[in-house]
């Protein structure tokens, strides 16, 4: 049996443990989906979730098997493909759930599905195709433009729909895959500068002391950049901070609204901030060792929005309590670092970066998920590896599965 599971695995810790959340999260669905008055968008979402699941499974069975060579050539029209698919979404994507304004999802009718969760994965590739040719590591701006000119086309689509989760998700990527290929940490923090520099313009004091702070590291900055480099760098700080306010004005009401109650959510407990509110409570009342499962009463009178979907985790807090809560994130944890351990034994650069770039995907998707749910980060929408429901999602999430272990262990 074991020799069996061996070799339809290749990599039986990571898969057992990825299969093992996978079961769990379509238990937890199912808890979500029992309250005292039945919606069609909860109920049977559980099936839905097991039937993506066996697909998933089929798929993992069959990409396990590829050459790597395969998966590296592939790269470039999976990439094209995916792009494609976004500009589509564009026009006559669809909403879905709380999400209902934003254009993510394209409807064929019998089936619907999520372009940017395949865009992910074939950015990861491209990214790692083109990183893996080079024989020298990035140590300047220049070196970055290109890895960062990849992964930006598919984020500038993402968030034009907009769905600023999946969007995190691929700066992700791209931050773990730039420092496994050999670029500064110190280099990558100066490259966030103009970010970092858009949401602390908003106190004129503070951003001086900032930017008067990057222009110092610049000087002091070991792997001296060009002078054309660092003085592009502090304009792009000029930039963000001069973008901050029209940005702001720009975003619609409820984002804006997001942002704030993230700052103290009793600013609107009835509209925007009633989503972050009701988890930490279903979160909170869930103690050592929960309510119990399917026994949430938080879930079971549907106070928690999109409870099968981004704020599973309070449900699992509500109905397992810090003991749920602590094995999920354990096993998550398990995971990552299996990823990590995988990368670190392959011969081959092109796998690394492969690994890494899943790597970062789901750390994001965990961090933020998580955080979201008991006031960390503002609420973004976005899912739950492997537990939240949503049959792309888990679909993709599973041929990466299958991808990773695959260049992880090419004869």
């Amino acid at each position: 049996m074991i020799r069996l599971l061996d070799r339809w695995s290749l990599d039986p810790k990571l898969v057992v443990a990825i299969g093992g959340l996978t079961l769990f999260g379509i238990a937890m669905i199912y808890s979500a989906g029992a309250v005292y008055v039945p919606n069609a968008v909860t109920e049977g979402a559980w099936l839905r979730q097991t039937i993506w699941f066996a697909l998933a499974l089929a798929a993992f069975t069959i990409l396990v098997r590829v050459p790597l060579r395969w998966i590296e050539w592939v790269a470039v029209p999976s990439y094209v493909i995916s792009v494609v698919l976004l500009g589509v979404t564009l026009i006559i994507g669809t909403g879905s759930g709380t999400a209902a304004g934003v254009k993510s999802f394209i409807d064929l009718g019998f089936i619907s599905f999520q372009p940017s969760e395949i865009a992910k994965l074939s950015t990861i590739l491209i990214v790692a195709r083109l990183l893996s040719q080079r024989e020298a590591s990035l140590t300047s701006l220049r070196d970055l433009v290109a890895p960062s000119a990849l992964v930006a086309l598919p984020l500038g689509l993402v968030i034009l729909q907009p769905d600023l989760g999946t969007a995190m998700a691929f700066v992700g990527i791209l931050l773990a895959m730039l420092y496994w290929a050999g670029s500064p940490v110190a280099l990558l923090l100066l490259v966030a500068t103009p970010v970092v520099g858009l949401f602390l313009s908003y106190d004129t004091s503070i951003w001086s002391v900032y930017i008067l702070a990057v222009i110092g590291f610049l000087y002091f900055y070991r792997f001296r950049l060009y002078l054309f480099e660092s003085v592009a760098l502090v304009l792009a700080n000029f930039a963000a901070a001069t973008m901050s306010r029209p940005l702001w004005n720009s975003l619609a009401p409820y984002q804006q609204n997001r942002i704030l109650v993230f700052l103290d959510p009793e600013v609107d407990p009835r509209g925007a901030g009633y989503q972050v509110i009701q988890s930490k409570v279903a979160v909170g009342s869930g103690g050592l060792t929960g309510q119990g499962f399917m026994l949430g009463p938080q879930k079971r009178y549907d106070f928690l929005p999109e409870q099968h979907t981004d704020f599973i985790f309070s449900v699992i807090g509500e109905e397992l309590g810090f003991v749920g809560t602590a094995l999920a994130i354990a096993a998550f944890a398990y995971i990552l670092w299996r990823l990590l351990r995988l990368a670190e034994r392959s011969a081959d650069p092109f796998a690394g970066l492969v690994l890494l770039g899943i790597f970062g995907s789901w750390l994001v998707h965990v961090f933020v998920n998580v955080g979201m749910t008991v006031g960390l980060v503002p609420i973004t929408g976005i899912p739950l590896p492997f537990v939240s429901y949503g049959g792309t999602f888990l679909f993709m999430s599973w041929v990466a599965v299958a991808i990773a272990v695959r260049v992880a262990h090419e004869p």
